[in-house]
């Protein structure tokens, strides 16, 4: 390659290729879980009715790891196996999405959702 414009494209064409890869990568969440918000998900451990679909989420997770209070569908997960990643659910809630027809349906249902994990952040989908 002594030709400085053949040079050029091959060190553009490989930045690009490596920035791309590092781009289709950084969007994966760490990991990913489905559950059953069921009747019991839906009282605090103290035994009071929630109303707030996040602290409904992180009472199933509670129910699932500190409690064995599981839904036959409930499926495992390592972020929220820890109370303290439990106290970060509402806020990782608040940076993540969930659209008003999810929210509604974990308020006022036992659907069944899939979570998707990421560093500072969850997606919440209805199956």
């Amino acid at each position: 390659m002594k030709d400085p414009v053949t040079a050029a494209i091959v060190s553009v064409s490989l930045l690009l290729s490596v920035s791309t890869a590092s781009a289709q990568t950084a969007g994966d969440p760490i990991e990913s879980y489905c559950a059953t918000l069921g009747e019991s998900d839906h009282f605090a451990s103290d035994g009071y009715p929630l109303k707030d679909a996040a602290a409904i989420i992180r009472q199933d997770r509670a129910n699932f790891h500190a409690f064995g209070i599981r839904d036959e569908s409930d499926e495992n997960d390592s972020t929220f196996s820890s109370k303290k990643n439990r106290a970060r659910l509402e806020q990782m809630l608040k940076n993540g999405s969930m659209d008003r027809s999810t929210r509604n349906a974990i308020v006022n249902g036992t659907p069944d959702v899939c979570i998707d994990v990421y560093d500072d952040y969850i997606d919440v989908t209805l199956l």
